[in-house]
């Protein structure tokens, strides 16, 4: 049905082309033929019967380029005739395909985020929503942004990302965006209360959805835990804390900056979930192969029950759905997410 459909709108499209191809020729034709007349009635010179030809065609209202014989009048009103005729047909074909062109990329792209799965939903597109969406393209993640700021909306346009035109706290919004399938929402739009609300509505439809938001004011912190947000992020605490450090200890941060976002280099940060399938699973990580066949360092071990084991010993049994912080090359890191997840 749905490679029907797009053949139809595709057939649709190339015939939609073709009128306007051809009203331009007929345009076109109409120029040449009235530049030809003048010249041939009226013997004037190219650039005069051209001049006429054009202010005529436009009904510009300008007066004669010199007297005219009965044929160059008869010639004249042919010229207003089939310009008008031909400047109306194409500009309506015109509007058209860009009307249609419009729909088809809308419709493609609704069938495209109503096939996402597991992926991320980015509530808002200002400042801070254009870094983390320029973040989640650097790594390939797949994502969708809800955004219902006029002002913005060309941008995103523009951007190339799956978006979605709407408020980003509404249920058939969030629904469309496929929050039920969705491994996790990050809310950044203009206020907290908008944040609290997004956060509640995207808890109700999918209570195991990991969301992290935004808090401008520390009172509104509480509130969006209560709401059912698993992170809340403070821009101001956060960037406080990264300045500080960044002169207490700039060769820690400009390493795990390099290491976290692995820009050029062959060395990565990864969190991976260990299922319950997985060969890893009830292993030891001495008896596993992520140190003496991958070397891989596991630098923590975020367990079910919430307990975060930092540097496990290598007596640490694994568990199935434990969370495993690992550090090494990023081929390495694709074997470890392939053991983790065991046989398709």
């Amino acid at each position: 049905m749905h490679r029907r459909q797009t053949q139809l709108h595709t057939v649709s499209r190339t015939t939609l082309s073709q009128q306007v191809a051809i009203s331009a020729f007929i345009l076109a034709a109409a120029i040449a033929v009235g530049t030809g007349g003048y010249i041939l009635i009226e013997g004037w010179s190219l650039g005069d019967a051209f001049y006429m030809t054009m202010i005529t065609l436009t009904t510009t209202g300008f007066g004669e380029v010199r007297p005219l014989t009965p044929g160059g009048r008869l010639l004249t009103v042919f010229v207003i005739m089939s310009g008008l005729a031909s400047l109306a047909y194409l500009g309506g074909r015109t509007v058209q395909l860009l009307v249609e062109s419009y729909v088809i990329r809308r419709k493609r792209m609704e069938r495209k985020i109503a096939s996402l799965r597991n992926h991320i939903i980015v509530c808002g597109f200002g400042r801070m929503g254009r870094h983390v969406c320029e973040d989640l393209a650097s790594e390939k993640a797949p994502f969708v942004v809800i955004e219902n700021d006029p002002e913005v909306l060309e941008a995103l346009d523009h951007s190339g990302y799956l978006h979605l035109i709407g408020d980003a706290s509404a249920d058939e919004v969030l629904r469309k965006a496929q929050v039920e399938h969705a491994r996790g929402l990050i809310s950044v739009v203009s206020s907290d209360a908008e944040n609290v609300f997004t956060t509640i509505t995207a808890k109700a439809l999918n209570p195991e959805l990991f969301v992290v938001t935004r808090a401008v004011n520390d009172q509104t912190e509480p509130k969006l835990k209560t709401a059912g947000a698993d992170r809340v992020i403070k821009p101001y605490e956060l960037v406080g804390h990264r300045l500080t450090q960044l002169v207490l200890r700039p060769g820690i941060v400009e390493y795990m900056e390099t290491v976290a976002r692995a820009h050029g280099q062959d060395i990565s940060i990864e969190e991976v979930v260990l299922l319950e399938n997985s060969p890893l699973a009830g292993k030891t990580l001495a008896e596993s192969p992520l140190r003496s066949e991958l070397n891989i360092i596991v630098v923590a071990i975020q367990q079910t029950n919430g307990r975060l084991l930092y540097n496990p010993p290598s007596s640490q049994i694994l568990q199935a759905n434990d969370r495993l912080v690992a550090i090494g090359e990023l081929s390495r890191l694709r074997d470890l997410g392939a053991l983790c997840a065991g046989p398709s």
